[in-house]
């Protein structure tokens, strides 16, 4: 397959910086002083990230002895190459013209980099805490009735490159090349957990089970449970909407009206669980290399989603407020206008997802969780009547 002029010149996408049509410095060490002495917007238009942000970054690494000083190459200019080329999906040939260094080079440090944050990851993924969220606290649609809820999960398809004889497993349902990621999230968009590597074509409910079982597992918190979509079954731990009822986010715009309990819960459940949408969102606007298949070993790839997400949640810790995750928040949440319609609430029935059994779950444990379901749904739907009603 030939390659377009724009790969040929290294850069991939509509993400290519200013410093790379400017040459404004002789060499690498020269550029990233500027920037990094420069406007705060400069840093983070280049490095993703703010300065002091980015100067923390280093020290964490070097003090870990992760990274250290070359007789060449400081740790912010070696953190800078890695930042810059995840953050502007360039690839090697575009960067050796900005920093004056050999292809060999930027290689050896973007591995380096890439290798120090993955050894650091697992301190940036933090698991749920106690209390409820204040996304829910604050919401009267979505409290008490979502107060045992910490996050949602959810899989995301990021374009792989293998080679041709390992091809077929990797290809999902759209015929892309992909690996399927599975994340789990909290709704101030921090990652809980990820796993990434399963093949294009393992189901979401495959990912998940892995992700359950394996020595590094998701664990969910004892009476807790996170939200999925209707890829997943519902089951213990895990709570998805109601299967051939409505439930699109659009739906839940002014003057969309409910009519009946499963479709006011899967409304509000589809509100709480666009959290998913929002942090793949921020995190392939900060991390563009996601957004196609870089020309890396499998486990490279596969690293460079692990790192992005530790990465995002570095920064949501350090720098909640920055410019790209102001993009995303919570204000995307529309008021809803709820009015009675003139039907009653039907009596959910229970209906029992087979496709759970595969988790290991006993048919009296599916039952519980599909009338715990039911249970939110009907005071849901019985608080709703009352306050229209008064």
């Amino acid at each position: 397959m030939d390659s377009s002029d724009d790969e040929k010149d290294g850069v991939y996408g509509n993400h290519m910086p200013k410093e790379l049509n400017h040459n404004l410095s002789s060499n690498g060490m020269k550029f990233v002083d500027e920037v990094l002495n420069g406007q705060s917007e400069r840093c983070l238009e280049n490095f993703r990230m703010d300065k002091k942000v980015f100067y923390k970054l280093c020290d964490i690494l070097q003090s870990k002895g992760l990274l250290r000083h070359t007789n060449r190459i400081k740790i912010e200019e070696q953190l800078a190459i890695f930042m810059f080329i995840v953050g502007h999906n360039l690839r090697t040939r575009a960067v050796q013209e900005l920093f004056r260094y050999s292809g060999e080079t930027i290689s050896r440090h973007f591995n380096n980099v890439l290798n120090a944050i993955m050894a650091i990851s697992l301190d940036f993924f933090q698991p749920p805490g106690p209390d409820v969220p204040p996304e829910i606290s604050l919401d009267p649609r979505l409290y008490p009735y979502f107060k045992d809820c910490v996050g949602a999960v959810d899989g995301i398809h990021i374009p792989v490159m293998v080679g041709v004889d390992e091809q077929g497993p990797f290809r999902n349902k759209s015929g892309l090349l992909s690996q399927n990621v599975l994340a789990a999230c909290s709704f101030d968009l921090k990652f809980h957990y990820v796993l990434a590597g399963w093949e294009g074509s393992a189901s979401d409910l495959r990912v998940l089970n892995s992700a359950l079982t394996r020595r590094n597992k998701l664990q969910v918190p004892e009476g807790k449970y996170y939200l999925v979509d209707n890829k997943y079954a519902n089951m213990p731990g895990f709570i998805a909407p109601y299967q051939a009822v409505s439930y699109h986010t659009n739906q839940t715009t002014t003057g969309y009206h409910p009519q009946d309990a499963k479709e006011l819960f899967n409304q509000r459940h589809s509100l709480l669980r666009n959290a998913t949408d929002r942090i793949f969102g921020a995190l392939k606007e900060r991390f563009p290399i996601l957004l196609s298949a870089p020309p890396y070993p499998l486990q490279t790839q596969v690293k460079l989603v692990v790192a992005a997400c530790a990465l995002h949640n570095y920064i949501r810790r350090e720098k909640p407020d920055d410019w790209l995750f102001r993009m995303y928040e919570q204000d995307t949440l529309l008021p809803m206008a709820e009015s009675l319609l003139p039907l009653e609430g039907e009596q959910p029935i229970v209906h029992v997802d087979t496709r759970a059994l595969e988790f290991g779950f006993q048919t009296e444990q599916l039952e519980l969780a599909s009338h715990f379901r039911d249970s939110i749904a009907t005071e849901m739907w019985d608080d709703y009547i009352s306050g229209l009603a008064s």
